[in-house]
């Protein structure tokens, strides 16, 4: 019997990219994000290609309720979900003080909250059934403070803590936690968080979506804990623990300006 993955924020970057990869592996897949639209052109590219079946929810997860309402929907339609991927999530660049509450709250309750919660929702049923693989995304931004981006990195430090607790309580359920720390990627990401210009991303060759998401796949299917891609990522995040805390934010702040 084929498995089933259910991926937030599959519409564009890794998302997408893993909702393609997981297809190519045989996978089913339960799509989730705000545009419904762009959810079942993809769906129709899928099935077709790869002869999966693939049902899409368009739903904006930082509204209250909305992973309730995710997981009632597979619930009537008797999809059990193997692979949950809380993949949805967005950043903010900005001064703290000067930056717009609004916007922060929904990137509280997408990147902390939803995921939080999804995940409470299904690991239930998985522990019930002796079996699943969680892949929580999370980013590199997750081992220091991010001046200028302050409540992003923030919450991807919480994303990691959140994700290595729990994958230790489940270690003898037959369940799997991941959390997958990509560096700078090839996406939508900076623009939606207002960085072109910065110096993390401006001039540099960057990592592609897909490349990403396949490592995150491989590194959920062995049970990885955390899985940090790229080996200067690797190292730059092993570091941090014996760096002195006001090197990595200066370093950090200087990192995330944006060119003059």
């Amino acid at each position: 019997m084929k498995k089933t993955a259910l991926i937030t924020g599959a519409s564009s970057g890794i998302g997408l990219e893993m909702a393609h990869h997981m297809a190519s592996q045989g996978i089913n897949l339960v799509l989730v994000a705000r545009s419904k639209g762009k959810l079942d052109e993809l769906k129709t590219e899928l099935e077709a290609k790869h002869k999966v079946k693939v049902e899409t929810i368009g739903k904006d997860l930082s509204l209250a309720d909305a992973a309730t309402q995710v997981y009632n929907e597979t619930k009537s339609k008797n999809i059990a979900i193997d692979y949950l991927v809380n993949n949805a999530g967005f950043g903010d660049f900005g001064m703290f003080a000067e930056t717009d509450w609004n916007k922060e709250l929904q990137m509280l309750n997408l990147n902390i909250v939803a995921l939080t919660h999804l995940t409470k929702l299904y690991v239930k049923d998985m522990v019930a059934s002796h079996s699943g693989r969680i892949l929580n995304v999370a980013s590199t931004a997750a081992f220091q403070p991010g001046p200028t981006m302050a409540i992003y990195f923030a919450t991807k430090a919480y994303v990691l803590s959140f994700s290595e607790a729990i994958g230790n309580e489940l270690k003898d359920s037959g369940i799997t936690v991941t959390t997958l720390c990509p560096g700078a990627t090839e996406s939508g990401f900076q623009q939606a968080a207002d960085m072109k210009g910065s110096k993390l991303f401006e001039g540099k060759k960057l990592p592609s979506s897909k490349a990403v998401a396949i490592f995150g796949y491989q590194a959920m299917m062995k049970g990885k804990p955390v899985a940090i891609h790229g080996m200067m990522n690797t190292i730059l995040a092993k570091s941090i623990g014996i760096t002195p805390r006001n090197l990595v934010l200066n370093i950090t702040r200087k990192l995330m300006e944006k060119n003059q």
